[in-house]
């Protein structure tokens, strides 16, 4: 028996190209991609303009299978975090952020993370496996399915590195990003990375997309000891690997720095990071520490926080702070752990 294909793992050009060699005339392919993404019903009997014969090839060769919603909840500030089973028993975590003018899912690239950043609840899992595209591109599709709702930015800041990742999430990409389906601009996706240099000098080859670097540390001492992957890619050789990102016009590449009591928010600290980066091609996102249980690291004072700003942007930088959000339920950056056994909710559903 022919397996069958997770249709979310495939690019509107692909389908083209497999329609067109089955005889399936081009505009099938528009339609389908329209109701699939666009109007988001896997229903074919609903699909009034497609051909029997297109139904019937769909349904011989693919899947419409979405990762199952094991838990969700919602935190006090509105954002919502998903437990979401895959079809090898393994589970991810996925978080929908509302905000004014967007709605933000920030979705995860592997199960678990083979980095290590001690600051991170993610790394405590280990590394089990990379994600399909389908299983990327489904985290969006379950969501927006479960409450009719238009997600309008997506962040890979999930758990995993997504560049060690890069082809399914490069696959997935191209799906976020097609103009026949859901159509997300390039300005919309921003890619997380905790400095692989490897794979960030294959960015050209990659959609153009923002890039956020996981720096948390001017300084290689405090940045090793925080993240295992700059004794292997030290600051100097980040920063080189950076300088080659092709940007367009008027972007940045923006510099996550999560902020931690006494060992990375003092004035050297800051004077480091001044001297480190370069002002006019340079975002900080100071994002302070977010607790989650026996954590070795502690959160600074909302004073601290804001001195630590202040300084950055009187000496030339520009620098925002993150916002917390979902802290009370562990959405919040860098609390992310799939918690399956804790719930036990594979027994439950």
């Amino acid at each position: 028996m022919k397996m069958a294909k997770i249709f979310f793992q495939t690019t509107f050009d692909e389908l083209l190209v497999e329609f067109k060699q089955n005889g399936f005339p081009a505009y099938a392919a528009e339609q389908v991609y329209s109701w699939i993404y666009k109007h988001f019903v896997f229903d074919m009997t609903s699909w009034t303009n497609v051909s029997k014969t297109v139904k019937a090839y769909l349904h011989e060769n693919y899947s419409f299978d979405l990762p199952k919603t094991l838990w969700h909840g919602q935190s006090l500030d509105g954002t919502r975090k998903f437990l979401f089973g895959l079809h090898d028993g393994q589970s991810i975590e996925t978080v929908l952020i509302p905000a004014k003018d967007r709605l933000t899912l920030c979705v995860s690239s592997q199960v678990g993370c083979a980095i290590g950043c001690r600051f991170c609840h993610t790394g405590t899992m280990g590394f089990q496996r990379n994600l399909a595209a389908s299983e990327v591109v489904g985290q969006l599709m379950a969501v927006t399915v479960m409450f009719n709702a238009k997600v309008t930015n997506v962040v890979y800041m999930g758990q995993g590195e997504p560049l060690h990742n890069f082809e399914n999430m490069k696959q997935a990409t191209l799906i976020f990003m097609s103009q026949k389906g859901l159509a997300l601009g390039q300005r919309k996706i921003t890619l997380s990375t905790s400095g692989l240099v490897p794979q960030i000098e294959k960015l050209s080859e990659f959609p153009p997309v923002n890039v956020a670097i996981s720096l948390h540390a001017a300084q290689n001492k405090i940045r090793s000891e925080l993240m295992p992957i700059n004794k292997a890619y030290d600051l100097e050789r980040l920063l080189k690997a950076i300088k080659g990102i092709p940007l367009k016009a008027h972007r940045f590449i923006t510099y996550e720095y999560i902020l931690i009591d006494g060992l990375n928010d003092r004035l050297e600290d800051a004077e480091a990071l001044i001297a480190l980066l370069d002002k006019k091609n340079s975002k900080i996102n100071i994002i302070p520490f977010n607790e989650y249980p026996d954590s070795a690291y502690k959160r600074p004072s909302k004073e601290k926080i804001l001195w630590f700003q202040n300084l950055l942007n009187s000496r030339g930088l520009v620098s925002t702070i993150r916002m917390t959000k979902g802290a009370d339920i562990l959405a919040a950056c860098g609390q992310l752990k799939s918690e399956c056994e804790k719930l036990n909710v594979w027994n439950k559903n």
